[in-house]
């Protein structure tokens, strides 16, 4: 399930955006200023989307300060700033899309489920994943921490690589059976916490904090964030 952060100090605009992205299955959070919006960036959010003239920290600075942090989060901005030079501007940060006001949110919908189809795709052709200190190369199989090499059998390498490439989504137990070990689920779970128990040892070794393997109980694991 996708999560997306509204930031944006109109609450009748993230009442109905938020809405429209609930109705299309999204987690939503909303923020009404940047600084707010700070506090929610290691939240597992997928993508942003907000307002850049806002009270106590504008939505430039928002971006600038994420990427001051290392996040590299999608975002889109929405605002009610219309010439070019604003456009062009937030593209120079690294916009993603950028939408004026007035807006339809359906179409806000539509642009944000293409980015995120985009992402999604961009991941499956890499072959090279970082995850802060964590950095996971699947051609040569090789996983470092603080360029440092990890000791990782195949299967916890390849486990990793899926629970990477799938970033904050939950996966059960038997797709990660079929995907990882090639066969079908007959109630063999025990490979899979095994395989779970011996990554988040070497993630301890390395005192790697970064992000973190979470059980998600009567489900099954996601790969996440650590929250501070």
């Amino acid at each position: 399930m996708n999560h997306i952060l509204l930031v944006d100090d109109e609450k009748d605009i993230v009442d109905i955006c938020q809405t429209y992205f609930e109705y299309e299955g999204y987690t939503v959070t909303t923020a009404s200023n940047g600084e707010e919006a700070l506090q929610h960036l290691n939240d597992s959010i997928d993508l942003i989307v907000l307002d850049i003239m806002m009270p106590e920290l504008n939505g430039y600075d928002v971006v600038k300060e994420m990427k001051q942090r290392q996040l590299d989060i999608p975002f889109i901005y929405l605002s009610a700033k219309t010439q070019e030079q604003d456009t062009i501007y937030a593209l120079t940060l690294g916009a993603d899309d950028y939408m004026t006001k007035p807006f339809s949110p359906r179409e806000l919908v539509l642009r944000a489920n293409n980015l995120l189809n985009r992402v999604r795709k961009c991941m499956n052709l890499q072959s090279s994943l970082r995850f802060g200190a964590l950095e996971l190369n699947d051609t040569q199989k090789r996983a470092l921490i603080y360029d440092e090499p990890v000791n990782l059998r195949i299967k916890e390498f390849e486990l990793l690589w899926y629970l990477g490439k799938h970033e904050n989504e939950v996966i059960s137990k038997s797709e990660l059976i079929q995907e990882v070990w090639q066969y079908d689920y007959y109630e063999d779970v025990n490979t899979v916490n095994v395989h779970i128990h011996r990554l988040r040892e070497k993630f301890e070794q390395f005192n790697y904090h970064d992000y973190t393997i979470k059980t998600v109980w009567g489900l099954g694991y996601t790969f996440e964030r650590k929250q501070s």
